[in-house]
């Protein structure tokens, strides 16, 4: 059975490498108080009554399927949207971001193809581009890569740690438009490598690889901040789903069990991957978002609520789990983990 690792993403192996990174940064003015967030999905320091929330990332090799078909009008959406839909989590409002391209070559058409991207994703998330950096590196780029940095405001009596998250309370599911922009080197070395496809081959419900593959990170960001914002909803957590899926749940507080046991079909682009690549159910919910996009995490009785609102902005959503102190499974405690049960077995995520 192939991998992740098999495609040469470890996982575990890159939190050793974030934690041996952040061991040595220790530098702190001390004018300047950042908000204590531990590893959460983005970073925040104090400016008056607010704080600035900072997030990076990238479109990662799903840029490589984009020059494969010669397609590069949404990979702008994704870029945006990795970095926003992390600024969200802690209730920011994303407001303004950078853009960074590193290139070896790039054509003017290619350029407009990115920038229409930009365009369409910045408007999705309401934010402003107000600049970046254009970098031709021959000798160290041989394609392209997008990434950016995203500025977000959250006023300090609001922002959303997940500190607040008990057993008791429900987590919500929001549905993905796909792959988002996670896992494409597992996905690449399935289609490409051992199914033998081209990029514009059909799939068999009928896509194209590319079609499947290229399909736009959803942006999470009105739904989000108008759940944040109805004060009838008491947002306990929010979590952005993608590499690593529901392993995610434990920047929130990982002192509680997330037991995830009534999700939704997975998309058809998923079960692809697990046909033709002969991929274990642990691993794929290992490495894939599995058709979940973002969860919110709320008092039970807030979840209609919930589910409302981003059924408003056509995201379908529903309860796919609990909080729980812990799990007994196979006589085994669990405790601190996110377990998924599907098909009457359980997988838990480290």
């Amino acid at each position: 059975m192939v991998t992740y690792k098999d495609a040469g993403v470890d996982i575990l192996y890159e939190d050793k490498i974030i934690k041996s990174l952040v061991s040595q940064i220790k530098f702190k003015r001390s004018d300047i108080k950042p908000a204590e967030l531990g590893l959460h999905y983005a970073g925040a320091v104090e400016f008056l009554d607010y704080y600035l929330v900072l997030s990076t990332d990238g479109v990662g090799s799903k840029m490589i399927v984009a020059e494969m078909a010669n397609k590069f009008d949404t990979v702008g959406i994704d870029m945006i949207a990795m970095n926003v839909n992390d600024a969200i989590c802690i209730g920011a409002e994303p407001i303004a971001l950078v853009d960074y391209l590193a290139v070896g070559h790039i054509t003017e058409e290619i350029a407009e193809q990115i920038g229409k991207g930009l365009n369409e994703g910045a408007k999705e998330a309401n934010i402003n581009i107000i600049g970046g950096e254009t970098a031709t590196l021959p000798d160290m780029i041989k394609g392209i890569d997008l990434a950016g940095t995203v500025l977000a405001i959250v006023k300090k009596d609001e922002i959303i740690t997940g500190r607040d998250v008990k057993p008791g309370d429900v987590i919500v599911g929001l549905r993905s438009s796909g792959i988002h922009s996670n896992g494409l080197s597992l996905a690449r070395k399935v289609f490409f490598d051992i199914a033998k496809l081209d990029v514009f081959d059909k799939l068999s419900y009928g896509k194209t690889v590319a079609e499947e593959l290229l399909t736009p990170t959803r942006i999470y960001v009105k739904p989000i901040l108008e759940m944040v914002r109805d004060k009838d909803i008491n947002i306990k957590g929010l979590a952005h789903i993608t590499g690593g899926s529901f392993r995610k749940l434990k920047r929130l507080n990982n002192n509680v069990t997330y037991y995830i046991d009534n999700l939704p079909e997975p998309l058809p682009i998923f079960k692809e991957i697990q046909r033709l690549g002969n991929v274990s159910d642990e691993e794929m919910f290992r490495t894939f978002n599995m058709g979940i996009g973002f969860c919110v995490i709320v008092d039970e009785e807030d979840a209609d609520k919930v589910i409302k609102i981003s059924n408003k902005y056509d995201i379908p959503a529903q309860i796919i789990g609990r909080v729980v102190n812990s799990l007994d499974i196979n006589g085994e405690k669990i405790v601190g983990k996110s377990v998924v049960k599907y098909k009457d077995k359980y997988i838990i995520l480290g």
